[in-house]
């Protein structure tokens, strides 16, 4: 028994702030004190606040060290580990009361609104340790599924649970496996892939969990496979998440050493095993049919439904497709039984979802909430609000599939339901937070472009129409577009939506349909006015120097890059226009607030 226990952050987020440099550093030092008896270090995934990362939790007092260099490791070991006494300057401020006492972390304003479910291993457990695993319950429902349940049982439960597939259409998990059950193939060949292309920008939940707790999808995928009659699975993993193919990549081989892949699984007589196949990082490999083309070896394309996957998917045979969140709710799910997952969340959206927060919001990083909490909750009371006392505009869900949630409709509950009524919809799960400095036409623009660059160009709809799309916004920001202009943009909206082959194309145009919806003013200002009210767009910008603030310390002058600037010193200074390139180094310079944007 050790008498502490030090957990390291090592998702790709702390990562990337050397997290294992300090873990590391906190081995040998352990090491070096003779204390590799008495305190065990384990690096863990993500624990979801990655706006503090890099993180430490020491147990077991819990202190919750937030963005911890490699320097600190030496006080931590000689002021907390050696001598009791907790680090106050690095602990998580939230974490501590009025009185100095360490609070449990399910207190904070961040976690005690969150319901772990898909993430309840990440940040506890070792991602490379199949013991740890097991210690949690791991590949428990697995045994339970192979000894004691049939695979109509297995069906029946993940349809009563209300589970729906968590990467973006909300489809009946259930219903998807009973299809795939049904079907028929000549030799009896049936497949089960996992996608965890996750290609949104902004969207990171996949691959956390693939980097904290990957036993859990594993344990998942052999369920489904015994759910259909298949022995053999796929996880689709794009190679730009090397933590996660690692980990995944050890995962496996623990499992098959464990007896937990491969042949006769818990001496049922049932076989099952996975290989990982990587992707190239396209973001239309992310719809399934497409996806599937890919693991044959052939460019990433869209076919055309029916027939579904369920009838003829990888290789021509009946395939189940999942991503990695849906996969990660199942364990529980056979353990806890259906009644216990349909109790969260609301009526036709049952348990959590999890959300990558991202944008101008305090508290970036991962949360997972029943489902029908309300926007407001998730961006005003888990992420603290919007820095600097800025006004929230509105949420960006669903990647460039969704669509943007104005201010007005932050109580709305989210569910699947209702983010689609509201011109949104659920995607994966990326939440970008947007405030009063954001252009809602830029923000259409921005995501149209990803899209025009992700097309497969298969259909034609969505190859010219997203281009023309773009080429219409790109006219608005410039400010050279007509109020007729905003009418053919709606017009083709519509038009690429009823007519793209697949869900890229069909969802491409809703970012520019929310914001014509709800943002209309600012498109009408970018083409009337000409001018960007939240001083965004560059083309319709002009920098200006107020006279009665310009004290002529010629500092604006001197790092102007085009001289665009004149004036002689302790006098007011003057921007010619016609010289000025809008780079903004001007504002950034002066000390008093003289040049404005107009």
């Amino acid at each position: 028994m050790f008498r502490s226990h030090i957990l390291v952050c090592g998702g790709t987020g702390c990562t990337s702030g050397n997290s294992m440099k300090i873990y590391d550093a906190l081995v040998e030092r352990i090491k070096k004190e003779g204390l590799e008896n008495e305190v065990h270090v384990t690096k863990t995934g993500c624990f979801g606040l990655c706006a503090l990362g890099p993180i430490m939790i020491v147990y077991p007092e819990g202190a919750f060290y937030s963005q911890v260099k490699v320097e600190d490791v030496d006080e931590i070991v000689n002021e907390h580990i050696i001598k009791g006494r907790i680090v106050t300057r690095l602990l998580y401020k939230e974490t501590v009361d009025e009185g100095g006492n360490i609070k449990a972390l399910n207190d904070t304003n961040f976690y005690k609104k969150q319901h772990r479910v898909a993430l309840r291993n990440c940040g506890v457990i070792n991602p490379e340790k199949i013991e740890e695993y097991i210690a949690y319950d791991g590949y428990e429902a697995l045994g339970k599924v192979l000894t004691e349940m049939t695979p109509q049982d297995v069906i029946d439960v993940i349809s009563k649970s209300g589970l729906r597939g968590r990467g973006g259409a909300g489809f009946s998990t259930g219903m998807k496996w009973q299809f795939t059950c049904e079907a028929q193939s000549d030799d009896g060949v049936k497949y089960v892939c996992c996608n965890a292309d996750e290609g949104d920008p902004g969207a990171f939940m996949d691959r956390s969990i693939l980097e904290g707790d990957p036993h859990a999808v594993i344990e998942a995928m052999a369920i489904a496979a015994y759910a259909i009659g298949a022995d053999q699975g796929y996880i689709y993993v794009r190679a730009e998440y090397p933590i996660a193919v690692q980990r995944l990549t050890i995962a496996i081989k623990q499992a098959r050493e464990y007896g937990l892949l491969g042949k006769n699984i818990f001496n049922s007589g049932f076989n099952f095993d996975l290989d990982i196949r990587l992707g190239a990082g396209a973001f239309v490999c992310g719809e399934e049919t497409a996806l599937m083309t890919s693991i044959e070896g052939h460019r990433g394309e869209p076919r055309p439904r029916p027939p579904f996957p369920a009838v003829k998917g990888l290789f021509g045979k009946p395939t189940i497709l999942n991503n990695v969140e849906t996969y990660a709710n199942v364990p529980q799910i056979i353990l806890k039984g259906a009644d216990w997952f349909a109790s969260m969340g609301t009526e036709k959206s049952r348990g959590t979802k999890v959300f990558a927060l991202g944008g101008k919001i305090h508290n970036t990083g991962l949360v997972e909430i029943p489902m029908g909490t309300t926007m407001r909750e998730i961006i005003y009371d888990i992420g603290g609000g919007c820095p600097n006392g800025k006004k929230f505009k509105a949420a960006q869900t669903g990647g460039p599939s969704g669509g943007c949630i104005p201010a007005h409709l932050i109580d709305t509950p989210i569910d699947y339901d209702n983010l689609i009524a509201i011109g949104s919809m659920m995607g994966s799960g990326g939440l970008i937070v947007m405030d009063e400095d954001n252009c809602m036409v830029d923000i259409a623009k921005f995501f149209l472009e990803f899209t025009v660059d992700e097309s497969c160009g298969k259909c034609t709809a969505c190859r010219i129409g997203t281009k023309r799309l773009y080429e219409m916004l790109c006219k608005v920001t410039d400010g050279t577009a007509t109020m007729e202009d905003l009418d053919k943009m709606e017009e083709l909206c519509y038009y690429i939506k009823e007519n793209s082959l697949c869900g890229l194309g069909q969802t491409a145009p809703n970012p520019v349909l929310s914001t014509l919806h709800y943002f209309r003013d600012e498109y009408e200002a970018h083409v009337r006015d000409k001018t960007c009210p939240a001083g965004v767009c560059k083309k319709l910008l002009k920098y200006k120097i107020v006279a009665d603030k310009c004290k002529g310390c010629t500092l604006c002058a001197r790092n102007c890059p085009v001289g665009a600037i004149s004036g002689t010193v302790k006098e007011p200074h003057v921007i010619d226009t016609s010289k000025c390139i809008k780079c903004g180094v001007c504002m950034e310079k002066c000390r008093f607030g003289a040049i404005i944007k107009a």
